[in-house]
C-alpha cells in the first residue's frame, strides 16, 4: 500500500479523469449499515477545517501518506461500513480502490476553519448534493453550530436546509451534525450538556423542506435516553478526540451504553480510531465495531 500512496501524485498529473472512472466503476455498498444493520463509518474530514490535532500533537493529522495507510488499515477491518472525508481523501481513497462496498459520505462545509474568528460562519466549500449524486456516493455530511450570540448563524442555518433540501432531491443522506455552541474567551466551544443537545437537535431536525432522507450525528453526553427522545430521526454517534489510553477506555463505555438506545444506528468516529494511543488502529477499530 505504501507504493500506491507514493504514486498518488504521478496519477493526478498523469490522468485527472481516473478519479472520476474509479467512482463509476465501485462497487457501491448496499446500505449504510452494512451486513450487521449497524453503521462503522470513519471520518477524516478533519484538516480540511484546519483541525489537525490529536492529544497533544498539533499536526497529527497533517502527514497525508500516513493520514491514508491509517484509513487503509481501517477500512480493511470487517465490520466497517464506510467513510466519511472531503474531495481529496475520498479521491485518494477511490484511486486507492479501497472503497468497494463502503458507503462514502462527502463532507459538504469546512468553511469555518477551527480556531478562526469567522469559525461559527461555516461555509460550504466542499462537496455539493450535484457532485456526491454523480460520483455515485450515498451522501453529504454538514456541520450545524447553532450560536445565538453570533449572526452568522443565521446564514449557515439556510445554508444547511438548502443542503438537506438538495440531498433529499437527489435521495442521498444528509448527515446533520448539529452543536448550540457558544464564544468563551475568543474561541467557539460546544454546549455538551443534555438540555443543550436537545435543542441543537429539535434545530436541526427541522431543517429543510423533507426529513425521509435525514440522519443526525450526536455527540454522546449524560442522560442520553432523555436525549435521543428527542427525535425520531436515525441518529450516529460520534466520537471526537479522547485524549489519551484512558480516555480512549471511557469513550468506549460511553458508546456502549449509548449504542443499546432506540434510535441510534452505529458510530462515526474519526481520530479516536485513526490515531488510537497505542498505535494499533486495527486493534482500536475492531474494539468499536465489538461493541456493534
Amino acid at each position: 500500500m505504501g507504493a500506491r500512496i507514493a504514486e498518488l501524485t504521478a496519477r493526478r498529473v498523469r490522468d485527472p479523469e481516473a478519479v472520476t472512472a474509479a467512482a463509476a466503476s465501485r462497487i457501491r455498498a448496499k446500505s449504510p449499515l452494512g451486513d450487521t444493520g449497524r453503521a462503522m463509518i470513519i471520518a477524516a474530514d478533519h484538516p480540511a477545517r484546519g483541525a489537525t490535532a490529536v492529544g497533544g500533537d498539533e499536526l497529527a493529522m497533517a502527514d497525508r501518506a500516513e493520514l491514508l495507510r491509517r484509513l487503509c488499515v481501517a477500512l480493511e477491518r470487517p465490520g466497517v461500513t464506510g467513510v466519511l472525508g472531503t474531495a481529496d481523501i475520498l479521491e485518494d481513497l477511490l484511486l486507492l480502490g479501497v472503497l468497494d462496498g463502503k458507503c462514502v459520505f462527502g463532507s459538504m462545509n469546512r468553511g469555518g476553519l477551527a480556531g478562526s474568528v469567522f469559525e461559527i460562519d461555516d461555509r460550504f466549500t466542499g462537496y455539493d448534493a450535484q457532485t456526491i449524486a454523480a460520483l455515485r456516493f450515498d451522501g453529504g455530511k454538514m456541520l450545524t453550530r447553532i450560536a445565538p450570540d453570533d449572526p452568522a448563524t443565521a446564514g449557515v442555518l439556510q445554508a444547511s436546509a438548502r443542503a438537506v433540501d438538495e440531498l433529499a432531491e437527489q435521495r442521498l443522506l444528509a448527515m446533520v451534525e448539529p452543536f448550540l455552541s457558544r464564544w468563551e474567551g475568543g474561541r467557539v466551544r460546544n454546549d455538551l450538556s443534555p438540555d443543550a443537545v436537545i435543542r441543537s437537535i429539535a434545530v436541526a431536525s427541522g431543517l429543510g423542506r423533507r426529513s425521509a432522507y435525514t440522519w443526525l450525528k450526536l455527540p454522546v453526553v449524560d442522560d442520553m435516553e432523555r436525549v435521543l427522545a428527542a427525535t425520531t430521526l436515525p441518529v450516529l454517534l460520534l466520537g471526537g478526540d479522547p485524549g489519551g489510553a484512558e480516555g480512549e477506555r471511557e469513550a468506549l463505555a460511553r458508546w456502549w451504553r449509548a449504542l443499546r438506545l432506540p434510535g441510534v444506528q452505529g458510530l462515526v468516529v474519526g481520530r479516536s480510531l485513526l490515531y488510537p494511543a497505542d498505535g494499533d488502529v486495527a486493534g482500536a477499530v475492531d474494539r468499536a465495531v465489538g461493541l456493534l
